[in-house]
């Protein structure tokens, strides 16, 4: 017994020591084939960007444009070189305009192609460092191309884009526009401070993002446009000293989509492009159809009420009233309108504006006519029917 204790002993202490060796050699196989772990020789180049296997769900879009790219700022690209793998690698494109490189030093790359960096670097490596220097240069980052498009579009997000896209271009990249979408795009564009404003801040007068935007657009309107799509995209609303401001242009999507192609801006890098949801506006009262509508350029009270089914029999149209609140201050504003005037034409029609409230009031005397009119027809349907019985 004793014997064949020592034998299943052995056999046991043979087969873990098979087990570790095996995990031991796994280890180093996957410690020497992992693209992820630093090279000797390469960790002390703060230059060089480690390499980066691109995820098929992260590649942004990127839309040819009409020349060849030229890079720019925080732009990433990828320089290989034949027979020269110590200056191989993912470089970024610094402040400065230039990619620092070993043994060539600083390469200005800010309004260059990426052949023309190619013939910069096989120039600066021939005869001296390579016999025939082969240079191939990738951007695999596009990060001055960035494009923010928010609101009513199917896919709104952050797109990098190669070349300059117009706005019907950004918008078809974004999927197109929503169901519910407006009638015009607000660009919101980042601007330097000047040294007024600058001057400003250092006295303590800090200035909000709406409230640049009002003056520099031209109303309380055009401040919570810019309020809600900062607000969409994430960014802060406050500046603070040396901080960049906004301004913004707008763009008529309807007449973009009409032929107006005048409307289709130019997109800079890094501007917001937001579509708010159509506006709408509220018939209430004593209409067939009372509710809310979608508010299309143009709209006036005669459109209005004929959306609305027109008015019921005891409408008093000569005491409607629209009811309008300022979108900075919230301040309530009452207009009297006569429907019957506007519809017969007797009176100037007048426009709608976005969260207006049109009330058609109902008529006391038309109640009463209406209430006795019915009775009365009551009371004739039943004498004719107790005379049918009778």
């Amino acid at each position: 017994m004793i014997v064949k204790s020592e034998k299943v002993l052995r056999h046991l202490s043979f087969l873990t020591a098979l087990i570790i060796i095996n995990v031991l050699i796994s280890v180093s196989v996957t410690a020497q084939t992992d693209p992820s772990r630093p090279t000797p020789g390469r960790a002390s180049d703060p230059d060089r960007l480690p390499p980066r296997s691109p995820s098929p769900a992260a590649q942004p879009v990127i839309v040819a444009g009409s020349g060849d790219y030229h890079l720019a700022v925080s732009d990433v690209v990828e320089i290989i070189i034949e027979d020269a793998p110590e200056l191989s690698g993912n470089y970024r494109v610094n402040k400065a305009g230039s990619i620092p490189m070993k043994y060539l030093g600083s390469i200005d790359v800010v309004g260059k192609s990426a052949e023309d960096v190619t013939t910069i670097i096989a120039n600066g490596l021939r005869g001296r460092y390579l016999k025939d220097p082969k240079v191939y240069i990738t951007v695999r980052q596009y990060n001055s191309r960035t494009f923010f498009i928010q609101g009513s579009v199917r896919s709104p997000g952050v797109y990098v884009i190669e070349g300059q896209p117009s706005l019907f271009k950004l918008i078809s990249i974004a999927g197109g526009l929503g169901d519910n979408h407006g009638s015009t795009a607000y660009i919101i564009r980042e601007t330097k401070p000047s040294p007024e404003q600058l001057e400003r801040e250092r006295a303590g007068i800090p200035r909000s993002v709406g409230q640049q935007s009002a003056q520099q657009s031209g109303g309380p309107r055009s401040s919570s446009i810019i309020g809600q799509a900062l607000a969409e995209s994430g960014t802060d609303q406050h500046t603070t000293e040396g901080d960049s401001e906004y301004e913004m242009v707008t763009a008529n999507i309807s007449g973009l989509f009409r032929g107006r192609f005048e409307q289709n801006l130019i997109i800079q890098p890094n501007d917001l492009v937001y579509i708010p949801p159509a506006d709408v506006f509220f018939v209430a009262g004593e209409v067939k159809a009372p509710g809310q509508f979608r508010l299309r350029e143009g709209t006036t009270i005669r459109q209005a009420i004929s959306l609305a089914q027109g008015t019921t029999f005891k409408a008093a149209g000569e005491r409607a009233r629209i009811f309008r609140q300022d979108l900075l201050t919230g301040k309530l504003t009452e207009i009297a309108v006569d429907i019957g005037a506007i519809m017969n034409g007797r009176n100037d029609d007048v426009a709608i504006m976005p969260n207006d409230v049109l009330m058609v009031p109902n008529s006391r005397m038309k109640s009463v006519a209406g209430a006795m009119m019915m009775s009365l027809g009551m009371g004739i349907a039943q004498t004719a029917a107790w005379s049918i019985f009778r």
